[in-house]
């Protein structure tokens, strides 16, 4: 299809934000942020319940809990999807206008972690609270009374940290080698993925500020740590972690170039043995395995200030004449070679639109925003060679995807959204739930080819269907528990063939741990080899005893 030429200027600058889940394979993201329904409210459970944190000193953004979507920019909050031709607009639901298309086609240094090798015990771990043993059901209890077909809970772990004022975001699943990892406040933990055993624990100097959605093949990850434990702290210090082992490797310190090189908050991505690390004007680039620098700043105009992780490498840029002048610029996006920068091909955003986040990068569907009062959204699909392929005609539902921004206030990556999937033929997107009285939603099918619909398929009532990603000729999608005050009915994994028709159970997770299952409000999910894995994106508790009951992780699977 041809697209009109490529047109100058474009909106504000590009604004760093918070981040979310992965799950290994393709990178359909999954973390997501409180929503309608079975998230919408506070579970009323002995594990507690995040309160509302005090205001943050200027300079740094305190960490708060995902508040429902009431308005204001929130990618899990959207009013409709936008349809378009190229060559003009549509309006669509209620009043929305909707719009979219494209105008063309340190080396040896000393790690800065401690390790341990035994965990220790959640009253003595270093920071945390001593003398209150937390009152945490285990697996075998949670486990009590389940029904035919429903799979056990395998293991769970709860917090073991004395967590600041406000709480702290949570990083991963990474699952690697027998090893479900996760990153907390200053501590990063590999527990067994067999019965949730801790087999390394490593503390921080400071708080852990970023990371990237998947980590490499061989087991590594590389973290975003801040400088110092002030209020003020950047977050400006990377380090690379072996997921198997817990031992800590090189480190490297991000440099400021300039007053618009932000570094409060970061985006990191990993592309085979490269991970990169993006903020408002630039992204640098190491090699994992020794944390050797890439590349920063690329010749020309045009910027990349983030990446999406994976086989497929997807850039977005910021193009401008002059760095410093304050005219609207105009965004990109582009296959790269992560090791050295080099554009394979470009795709130009149509002005007046922003890279928003990437759905998919095999093929590439691309989320886009336009800001402003009324914030509007649209999906460009594209061809393997980056020119605009369809984009998905809406109808009249309203759709929701949940990404970094709407789990955490920092780290929000460009490829960790949840209630999207796609594979060459189809896009599956996830409907809004109706309302918080009618707590349910609907899968819609869309072809990629020609954007038009081909299915939609209600979630069951008062639970929620979100695609993770799709696997063979079916896409996978996870099922929440029901809602708050309604019948307990257990979540899950359940899977749509290519036609649609009824959702059919993967794994279903039992009735006997709906409650616990609850204190996960928009879980990171972790779907491989017929077990599932939630971890709490953001871990808070009303007082001290709370804390530590606070469950982080819960695995189910025979």
């Amino acid at each position: 299809m041809s697209q009109p030429p490529p047109q100058e200027g474009f909106g504000a600058p590009y604004e760093p934000r918070p981040g979310v889940y992965g799950d290994p394979g393709q990178p359909q993201p999954g973390p997501y942020g409180q929503q309608s329904g079975p998230y919408g409210q506070p579970p009323q459970s002995s594990y507690g319940y995040p309160p509302q944190p005090p205001t943050a000193p200027s300079g740094r953004h305190q960490p708060q809990p995902p508040a429902p979507p009431s308005g204001g920019r929130s990618r899990g909050r959207v009013a409709g999807l936008v349809a378009a031709v190229l060559a003009g607009v549509l309006v669509v639901g209620a009043g929305v206008w909707f719009v979219v298309g494209g105008d063309g086609g340190s080396d040896g240094e000393k790690a800065v972690g401690e390790e341990s090798a035994a965990p220790k015990r959640p009253d003595t771990e270093d920071g945390a609270k001593g003398g209150k043993e937390p009152d945490v059901p285990g697996a075998a209890e949670l486990s009590e009374g389940r029904k035919d077909g429903e799979a056990p809970v395998r293991w769970v772990e709860n917090n073991r940290i004395d967590l600041p004022e406000g709480g702290v975001n949570a990083y991963g699943p990474w699952v690697t080698g027998g090893i479900a990892v996760q990153a907390l406040y200053r501590t990063v933990s590999g527990h067994s993925v067999e019965d949730g055993a801790r087999r390394w624990s490593l503390r921080l100097p400071a708080d852990i500020c970023a990371a990237p959605t998947t980590p490499s093949e061989d087991g590594k990850i590389v973290v975003g740590v801040r400088s110092d434990t002030s209020e003020e702290a950047q977050c400006d210090r990377i380090m690379m972690i072996d997921l198997i082992t817990g031992k800590a490797g090189w480190k490297a310190e991000l440099e400021r170039k300039g007053l618009q090189d932000g570094l409060s908050d970061i985006v990191m991505a990993v592309n085979g043995d490269v991970v990169t690390v993006g903020r408002l004007t630039r992204t640098d680039a190491y090699r994992i395995g020794d944390g050797k620098h890439l590349w920063d700043r690329l010749p020309g105009p045009c910027q990349p200030f983030g990446l999406a992780g994976g086989a497929v490498p997807l850039a977005a840029l910021e193009c401008r004449k002059d760095p410093g002048d304050g005219e609207a610029a105009q965004q990109e996006v582009r296959r790269i070679d992560p090791a050295t920068g080099r554009t394979v091909w470009t795709y130009k955003v149509k002005k007046g639109w922003k890279v928003d986040q990437f759905y998919s990068t095999n093929p590439p569907v691309v989320s886009l925003r336009q800001g402003g009062a009324e914030e509007k959204w649209a999906i460009a699909m594209l061809d393997d060679d980056g020119t605009f392929r369809s984009q998905p005609d809406p109808g009249t539902d309203d759709y929701e995807t949940r990404c970094g921004g709407d789990m955490r206030n920092e780290s929000g990556n460009l490829d960790n959204c949840y209630g999207v999937a796609a594979d060459a033929g189809t896009l599956y997107l996830a409907t809004k739930p109706a309302s918080e009285d009618r707590p349910t939603n609907a899968v819609v099918a869309f072809d990629m080819s020609t954007g038009k619909r081909k299915w939609k398929v209600p979630a069951p009532a008062t639970q929620t269907l979100m695609p993770l990603r799709v696997e063979g000729s079916k896409v996978l999608l996870h099922l929440s528990p029901s809602s708050l005050g309604t019948d307990k009915v257990s979540g899950g994994i359940m899977a749509l063939g290519p036609q649609g028709g009824t959702p059919q159970p993967v794994l279903r997770h039992p009735t006997s741990a709906v409650d616990a299952e609850r204190t996960f409000q928009g879980p990171q999910v972790h779907y491989a080899n017929g077990r599932s894995l939630l971890l709490s994106p953001y871990v808070t508790g009303i007082d001290d005893k709370a804390e530590l009951e606070l469950l982080t992780m819960i695995a189910f699977g025979d």
